[in-house]
């Protein structure tokens, strides 16, 4: 059924992002994961913590599955989900996104796609299984995004997973950002 093949395709997708948003932790000191990189703070340890509560949230409370961690309400949410504490380990945040996860793992399995749900902080609260996969898979694509931008400023490794990763060639990159920061003069010229 073409039901099966969508969920499927996309809890395939969900996965593989889940994988590549851990994998920007890699290798990096406790500052450098937990150190805010943006204006408004925006961290790589942030960006795991703030995806385990979105997808306990959507994949447990949304569709009357509760999640078995101790979660804040989302009424109450002040983006304490978006920073590590001095208290809270890596190692932590890192089992907490992975049993979140596995529970998001197990209403996906057994939902059907059209299974019913409420999001009541959505402006139009009813959705189905379909539209949180889709809502939570743009959510950690996003989120996958920035934290790759986060880990190339802090050390030039870039890509989706440590096996695809390619030698990073300095000169070559600098003379690549050359050529752009060359074409924005001349086009702020003109």
């Amino acid at each position: 059924m073409i039901d099966d093949s969508a969920k499927d395709f996309l809890h395939g997708r969900l996965t593989t992002i889940r994988e590549a948003l851990v994998w920007k932790l890699d290798a990096l000191s406790e500052y450098d994961v937990r150190r805010p990189l943006t204006a408004t703070g925006t961290n790589l340890l942030g960006l795991v913590k703030h995806m385990a509560t979105c997808e306990a949230w959507y994949f447990g409370e949304v569709f009357g599955r509760p999640s078995p961690e101790p979660l804040g309400r989302w009424q109450d949410a002040d983006g304490s989900d978006l920073w590590a504490t001095s208290d809270e380990t890596r190692e932590q945040i890192i089992d907490f996104y992975q049993r979140a996860c596995m529970h998001a793992d197990v209403t996906i399995g057994e939902l059907p796609l059209d299974a019913p749900g409420h999001v009541p902080w959505w402006p139009r609260p009813d959705v189905a299984l379909f539209g949180v996969l889709i809502h939570v898979l743009q959510e950690t694509t996003r989120h996958a995004g920035h934290a790759d931008i986060l880990r190339e400023q802090l050390d030039g490794r870039t890509g989706l997973r440590a096996e695809f990763e390619e030698q990073i060639d300095i000169a070559a990159r600098a003379t690549h950002r050359a050529k752009i920061e060359q074409a924005a003069r001349a086009a702020a010229g003109s």
